[in-house]
């Protein structure tokens, strides 16, 4: 390796960049959430009108991870990650300066099509920069930097909406992105995947698949489940998979080679974190409307309140991501996961209209602490399940997954909560909340199940099955 190209490649710096870039990506999929009636009130618009809001940004990160993955790895990851950040960048900063709500729809489009390429790079490039053997410790931190991010959205959105203006939600991300831009281009070293041609037609089926479940998910708790749009958008979008999984068992160098499936880790880890988030998100949306709606605080008080639950994994994710080297990732996931089932559960018998801080406090705890068990092994056991020149693809899929997950669980939970109970008093949404919350639980734990099928066996990092050698990641200067 040049001295250049190892100056580029130092694993301080790709942690403190890969680990802020993912923050800003993760921040936005939950943070407009609390800002949602200070917008309507400055730029109008309809109840329809402000959940795009939120989930345009869902779309089309979704729809687009695993291409934005792919391009990494046919042009270059490091290229291709700050190509996504400016677009990141400047899309929130026509967010912020959004005239109309059309206009704040449209930037936060864009703003989910930028992530989709940035996001999954992260790990990519972290793993490319850090020894084998010190990586457990950085996906840690970084999954502790995301974790926190993915939880905090709320908290933050309202803190910055209540005390400055809910543009600042977006302006937030601009001086970050800026500086992260050119430290990049200059501490971050080039990999690619094999240099395989793209796989056009698996990633318009899989694009297209992904946008319609998502589409569907994300309007049928409004629009309901019978509507003609949403089951247009589900059954088109299951057929559409389908075609993609079909196509992938056969094409020569597909997006997401089938054959990954095979390996009960990879299987496992997928299967457990699109359950995870499922359970997770739904929980987190409906938490967090339980806190204001119901027991009266407001969003900043909310938030300050979930903080035993959102802060936990700054603590306790980087030992967990020590444990995952020391005994295998497979228990630690697996210990997390239903530890975040248990305090789940135990919420929904705590929870009442008028409950106690203290009486929800033990649930937070253990829930802060499963979730923060789960995010830096998880992420550790998707980069070791393939072959190095494979995990850009690997990234992409369980991000992407991920994705959906989230979606899936706040229809379901929406779902289950407006067929239980309703908005009317703080008793009729205590009684939709708490089968939502069990239901999340079950989820969780069938995750939990799930990381239980990963072999216990444990391999060295990136290192392929014997019949699949393995070829070196090509490093470059530029």
């Amino acid at each position: 390796m040049s001295q250049q190209t190892a100056r580029r490649g130092g694993a301080a710096w790709a942690l403190v960049i890969t680990s802020v870039a993912g923050f800003m990506a993760a921040l936005d999929n939950l943070v407009v959430t609390t800002a949602l009636p200070s917008i309507r009130e400055d730029l109008g618009g309809g109840l329809h009108d402000l959940e795009w809001t939120v989930s345009a940004y869902t779309l089309t990160f979704a729809v687009l991870l695993m291409f934005g993955a792919a391009l990494g790895d046919r042009f270059g990851r490091r290229r291709l990650f700050i190509a996504g950040l400016a677009v990141f960048t400047g899309a929130s900063a026509a967010a912020a300066m959004a005239p109309g709500i059309d206009s704040l729809i449209a930037a936060r489009a864009v703003q989910g099509a930028g992530a989709a390429v940035m996001m999954p790079l992260t790990l990519t490039l972290l793993t490319a920069a850090v020894p084998a053997a010190k990586r457990g410790m950085a996906y840690g931190i970084w999954g502790a930097v995301n974790g926190l991010a993915v939880a905090s959205g709320p908290l933050v959105g309202g803190s910055l909406t209540e005390h400055i203006s809910w543009q600042w939600i977006f302006w937030l991300n601009v001086p970050l992105g800026l500086a992260l831009l050119p430290l990049a281009r200059l501490r971050l070293a080039e990999s690619h995947g094999t240099g395989a041609p793209l796989d056009v037609p698996g990633t318009l089926l899989a694009s297209g698949g992904l946008f319609g479940i998502v589409y569907g998910l994300v309007r049928g708790p409004a629009d309901g489940w019978t509507g003609g749009l949403v089951l247009t958008g589900l059954f088109a979008g299951t057929a559409l998979l389908t075609g993609f999984v079909l196509y992938s068992t056969r094409a020569k160098n597909p997006m997401l080679p089938m054959r990954l499936f095979r390996s009960r880790a990879f299987a496992g880890i997928n299967a457990a974190s699109l359950l995870m988030f499922l359970g997770m998100f739904g929980s987190i949306f409906l938490l967090s409307q339980y806190m204001q709606g119901v027991l009266g605080y407001s969003p900043t008080e909310a938030g300050l309140r979930m903080l035993p639950w959102t802060g936990m994994p700054m603590l306790i994710a980087p030992i967990a991501g020590i444990l995952a080297d020391r005994i295998g990732g497979r228990p630690v996931v697996a210990a997390g996961l239903f530890l975040q089932a248990l305090g789940l559960g135990y919420m929904a018998v705590v929870a009442t209209a008028d409950a106690s801080y203290a009486a929800q406090l033990p649930a937070l705890i253990i829930s802060g602490i499963g979730m923060a068990l789960f995010f830096a092994p998880a992420s550790h056991l998707v980069m070791s399940s393939v072959r190095p020149s494979e995990q850009g693809i690997a990234s992409g899929a369980n991000n992407a997954l991920r994705e959906v997950g989230g979606a899936l669980g706040i229809a379901v939970m929406a779902s289950i909560f407006a067929a239980q109970g309703g908005y009317e008093t703080g008793r009729t949404f205590v009684d939709g909340m708490r089968p939502a919350l069990v239901t999340g639980s079950a989820v969780v734990a069938l995750a939990g199940i799930a990381a239980l099928l990963i072999p216990t066996r444990r391999r060295t990092e990136g290192q392929p099955a014997p019949a699949e050698p393995a070829p070196v990641l090509e490093t470059a200067a530029h």
